[in-house]
């Protein structure tokens, strides 16, 4: 796990989230929420002792939210060595970005009937993206990123492509890491999702696809790149 401590901090704060109906799927859900905002980068061993003490949680739950998680492919089990955060490839990031065309874009087009949730959770994420910029917290960027192309998904109101889309985020969220200036990776998305959100709340959902098209073309291209 994290030697810096942050991941186990985190973790820890998070264990009255788990109350006495601890389960698997909520672990599951911790530690995918954590993948999401980039405290887990790829290649790090998840041990069981450790997240165990911290989560006061049984070895059997953890390893079934292990299993949970690696069937979403964000953990790979390495036969004597443990379970470790997953590696992407740059076949990995393609296909993520046509999962993310397909839903995303589709989202869009149900954006004139959304719920009114969505539309507030794009302008947080906005808003949250542009503060933790001016700080220049750009991990914290990178994080807000995501929650925006989360409520992007919400637009269509199906509980079962939000789902799906968290699996998809915390998977893509891993690809990040690859990026070796977060700065200038994120920062130019700053003004893209603003101009994004100014379409749907001007009810032009063929602009703001439009736009989302160029977004994601453009972020998978240099996504590919780091990875190959």
């Amino acid at each position: 796990m994290d030697g810096t401590g942050q991941a186990a901090e985190r973790l820890a704060a998070d264990r009255s989230l788990l109350g006495r109906a601890s389960t698997a799927e909520l672990v599951a859900a911790i530690l995918r929420d954590h993948i999401i905002e980039g405290l887990f980068e790829p290649g790090t061993r998840l041990s069981e002792e450790s997240i165990g003490t911290i989560l006061r949680v049984s070895r059997n739950t953890l390893r079934e939210a292990f299993r949970l998680l690696s069937h979403e492919r964000l953990l790979v089990h390495e036969l004597n060595r443990g379970v470790f955060v997953r590696r992407l490839t740059a076949a990995d990031v393609a296909d993520l970005y046509r999962v993310r065309r397909l839903v995303e874009c589709a989202a869009l087009r149900r954006a004139l009937d959304a719920p009114e949730q969505a539309l507030a959770h794009l302008r947080d994420a906005v808003r949250g993206a542009e503060q933790a910029a001016a700080e220049q917290r750009w991990g914290d960027v990178g994080t807000a990123n995501m929650r925006f192309h989360q409520a992007v998904v919400e637009l269509a109101g199906s509980s079962r492509l939000d789902e799906m889309m968290r699996q998809v985020l915390a998977e893509l969220r891993l690809s990040f890491h690859a990026m070796k200036n977060p700065r200038a990776f994120h920062e130019p998305y700053l003004n893209r999702n603003r101009d994004i959100l100014q379409l749907i709340e001007a009810k032009d959902t063929e602009g703001a696809e439009r736009l989302l098209e160029a977004y994601l073309t453009d972020a998978e291209r240099q996504l590919v790149h780091a990875h190959a």
